[in-house]
């Protein structure tokens, strides 16, 4: 129903109500037929429900099995210690998300509760949710609009619509008819929407539509369907699927080469299945839990509430971010940041009058704290009154208020008559176009240049009002203050805009440094929108004006969907668009490969931020909508916290990618070294226990304080990693063969130096060396290119610590007496203890050697390009 394009006796006939509302049997009975005015939620799952979902993922079905199998063989200590860390992943997550969950329904409760309604023609207050189409509702400035109302009388009514529309100033709302059928919400003035809230004047009207059936509730039902998986689900779950299968491929070769030498089949399908475990990274999925609840936790203190973990990584890939201009990359506060006083008279006369016109002529209130309130054009111009020390407290005991002409979008003025002495004195503000109509203005080039000026600042993005003024000698009470409005003498005009936050250029900046595009999509003023992108860096002045820098949503209606393809990339900034075209824009990015980030405040933002890679709603000004939307709340509105985020995000992968080339490579030379074993002519070297001790203590402890590894220094200075890319990218399958290999070769040659030498005490060398050989690699990869010396051993005490810790238990493994017979082991000599403790060095220094030499090919890179 178009609503807007109704005259009031047609709504009124067609809704059957009237100015005298409804009396209390007939809005029973529509309540029972349209439902409660609210906005319907998603069904909650159980919490066991939710805590059961945490065991779905591939890896975490493959190691439960491994468990089960384990404990059939007798090998309860393996079972334990598989169950134990699968529980605290399961259980690690369930929190993060139950307690993000409860924050959101917090943020949920800034609402709308009551209304004041017209019932059997007396005033009553209700709660908000029994409002029925038919509703005749008061409205007055203050307020959250409790429905979507036809408007039937306003007085000055503005709205703030920025949640529903994206527009940053307020809407001035009328009650006639309109003609189009097909307006946007923004160009509907005689409606105003539920959500929005009242910024100055009053009005009434009637509830024409409630609950899913407002224009809130229209885009919330465009939320359904799944959410996107997110770059680390993608290549968790692929590399848990290959890797279980060439584990297992491996172990069943194991079994057959031992099998057909000879050995002991019992043993050797024990020593297999425990090969097997140890070679899938059960604490995998535990170290990524970890390192996104740390991670949340530290975004938490940086005002960035992190709704579903995976979140946290997912900015480390996103390669665009589509962001909305106001309270975003803003301070969503108007503010006059240019004046211009009209030439000729006297100056000093003329600023006094000015200021005085600032700060008389307007409906700003104070609460009992001494807060001003109203509409935000108005305050703007008080705040700049204040700062000039002209407070209107003070001034209106010389200049009493006695009549004035109130703001309409019809007269777009508005005046002020005050008494002053015998005399009395019009103030008079408005649109610059209007001002001049009842102004005196001389054809003087100073006043032509002052023109071309004023022309230049709406040109700019401002929003310019002019001022005027007329002194009279007396004024007949009752006589109507528009009859006055003329002959004004023109004061000047000033330039009010939304600024940008002090910090959005620098974080535009890091965008560009990390690889990322930042877009503003806003549903501003198309001029409005690049003056804001210029002063922050998003646009460089020689491509503010080409085809490509701000499009209208307009222009995309007309352009064709090749077309918009083949643009997308390009365009920085749109303007005056729908909750439509904001889903096209990221549905094209995403069809060209990006993965896009959408942040957003309003109900018109939430089916993007749903389909975004990561959608981030705004948590002061966002409505409940977009924040169930979302996957990621700013606490403070600020761009500048996503950037913060997107190093965290980064931070986090380059770690968990740490920890799978370490466990990856420790476990690759478990395998090479049984695998070989056999091949080569020696016995197996490591016994089930062994492997699983090993499991245990080097893929323990030292593997997840991998995940507190501070951020590589030039983090954000490398572009976003690609989404399709797999976790083996860069490199790290080749690290994994090839540290593995020499691992495994280690092992192997102190085995069999061991033997060849008739030292009965081999296998506790063999079990010492993969050990300690572990430890040097974690030490050595902690960063890709930065050498261990270079980086600080203390940045990340943690693992330093589970390193001590690791080697003094390998120690009371080896030479405790009441341990040995558990271990199978024996006590080393000294002299092979130094042996073992310089045999498993070699790992470290080969890697650190890789790490020189790539130093070193890249500085050479540098000078030849220099």
């Amino acid at each position: 129903m178009h609503w807007h394009t109704l005259t009031l006796k047609r709504t009124s006939d067609k809704l059957k109500s009237s100015p005298q509302g409804l009396d209390k049997q007939e809005a029973a009975t529509r309540l029972k037929t349209y439902g409660y005015n609210v906005l319907q939620r998603q069904k909650k799952q159980p919490l066991w429900i939710k805590f059961l979902k945490q065991f779905k993922d591939f890896m975490i079905l493959i190691l439960l099995a491994a468990a089960i199998v384990s404990g059939l063989m007798g090998d309860l200590t393996d079972t334990i210690i598989i169950l134990v860390i699968v529980l605290l992943n399961a259980t690690i997550g369930f929190v993060q998300e139950y307690r993000a969950e409860k924050a959101v329904e917090a943020l949920r409760s800034m609402a709308a509760l009551t209304a004041k309604v017209t019932r059997q023609g007396a005033p009553v207050e209700l709660p908000a949710k029994e409002l029925v189409p038919g509703d005749w509702v008061l409205l007055e400035a203050g307020q959250i609009v409790p429905a979507d109302i036809r408007l039937f009388e306003t007085h000055g009514l503005r709205i703030q619509e920025a949640s529903l529309t994206g527009e940053s100033e307020d809407a001035e709302k009328q009650s006639t008819a309109l003609e189009e059928p097909d307006l946007s919400p923004g160009d509907r003035r005689n409606i105003c929407f539920k959500g929005t809230f009242i910024s100055a004047g009053r009005g009434s009207g009637m509830v024409v539509e409630t609950g899913m059936h407002t224009e809130m509730g229209k885009i919330a039902e465009l939320l359904s369907g799944e959410d996107q998986t997110t770059p680390l689900q993608k290549r968790m779950t692929e590399f848990g699927k290959k890797l279980s299968l060439i584990v297992l491929g491996i172990c069943a070769i194991i079994f057959v080469t031992g099998y057909l030498r000879g050995e002991e089949p019992l043993r050797l399908l024990l020593t297999t299945i425990s090969l097997a475990v140890a070679a899938i990274p059960e604490a995998l999925p535990a170290v990524i839990t970890i390192s996104l609840a740390f991670g949340a936790k530290r975004l938490v203190k940086r005002q960035a509430l992190i709704r579903k973990l995976p979140a946290v990584e997912t900015l480390g890939s996103v390669t665009y971010i589509c962001t909305d201009k106001t309270g975003t990359l803003t301070e969503n506060k108007m503010r006059v940041d240019k004046q211009l006083l009209f030439p000729g008279g006297d100056p000093e006369e003329k600023q006094h009058l000015l200021l005085l016109n600032l700060a008389l002529n307007n409906d700003i209130l104070k609460d009992a704290e001494g807060e001003a309130s109203g509409d935000s054009t108005e305050l703007a111009l008080y705040d700049f009154a204040v700062q000039k020390e002209y407070l209107k407290s003070e001034l209106e005991a010389d200049y009493p208020r006695v009549a004035e002409a109130p703001f309409d979008a019809e007269r777009k003025r508005m005046s002020t008559l005050h008494r002053y002495k015998d005399s009395y004195l019009l103030l008079v503000k408005g649109a610059l176009e209007v001002i001049l109509e009842h102004a005196e203005l001389p054809e003087t080039p100073e006043a032509k240049q002052w023109l071309a000026g004023a022309d230049a600042l709406a040109g700019e993005g401002y929003r310019v009002l002019a001022y005027a003024y007329r002194r009279l000698p007396d004024w007949t009470s009752g006589t109507a203050p528009e009859s006055l409005e003329k002959e004004l003498i023109l004061l000047g005009a000033t330039g009010l805009i939304d600024p940008p936050r002090p910090e959005a250029a620098i974080a535009i900046a890091d965008c560009y440094s990390a690889g990322i595009q930042p877009v503003m999509i806003t549903g501003d003023h198309p001029e409005t929108a690049r003056s804001i992108a210029q002063k922050i860096g998003l646009l460089k002045a020689e491509e503010a004006h080409s085809k490509n820098a701000v499009v209208t949503g307009k222009a995309l209606t007309q352009m064709g969907k090749e077309a918009f393809l083949d643009r997308v990339e390009k365009i920085r900034v749109y303007a005056r668009v729908s909750p439509a075209q904001k889903l096209e824009i990221l549905q094209g990015l995403q069809k060209r490969g990006h993965f896009a980030a959408m942040t957003g405040d309003g109900v018109n933002d939430a089916p993007a931020l749903k389909q975004a890679n990561i959608g981030i709603a705004m948590g002061i000004t966002g409505t409940d909508v977009s924040k169930q939307a979302a996957h990621m709340i700013l606490l403070d509105d600020n761009f500048a916290t996503i950037i913060g985020a997107v190093r965290e995000g980064r931070r986090i992968f380059d770690n968990i990618r740490k920890f799978i080339r370490y466990t990856l490579t420790s476990n690759a030379g478990e395998i090479w070294t049984l695998f070989l074993a056999p091949l080569v002519g020696l016995p197996i070297p490591l016994l089930p226990v062994h492997i699983l001790w090993i499991n245990l203590v080097t893929d323990g402890l030292p593997g997840l304080a991998l995940s507190n590894e501070p951020a590589e220094k030039e983090v954000m200075q490398r572009p976003p990693r690609d989404p399709k890319e797999s976790v083996f990218a860069g490199g790290l399958g080749i690290q994994v063969l090839w540290v593995g290999l020499l691992l495994g070769a280690v092992c192997l040659l102190t085995q069999a130096w061991a033997i060849y030498t008739h030292n009965p005490r081999w296998q506790t060398m063999v079990f010492n060396v993969l050990c300690l050989s572990q430890m040097g690699q974690v030490l050595a990869i902690r960063s890709e290119k930065q050498s261990f010396f270079s980086k600080g051993m203390l940045q990340n005490k943690p693992l330093i610590g589970a390193v001590l810790l690791t080697l003094i238990l390998q120690v009371l493994v080896t030479y405790l007496p009441v341990l040995q017979p558990i271990f199978r082991t024996e006590a080393l000599t000294l002299t092979e203890f130094l042996a073992v403790g310089a045999v498993s060095t070699v790992v470290f220094f080969a890697v650190e050697a890789e790490k020189w030499v790539y130093r070193r090919r890249r500085e050479g890179k540098k000078k030849g390009l220099e």
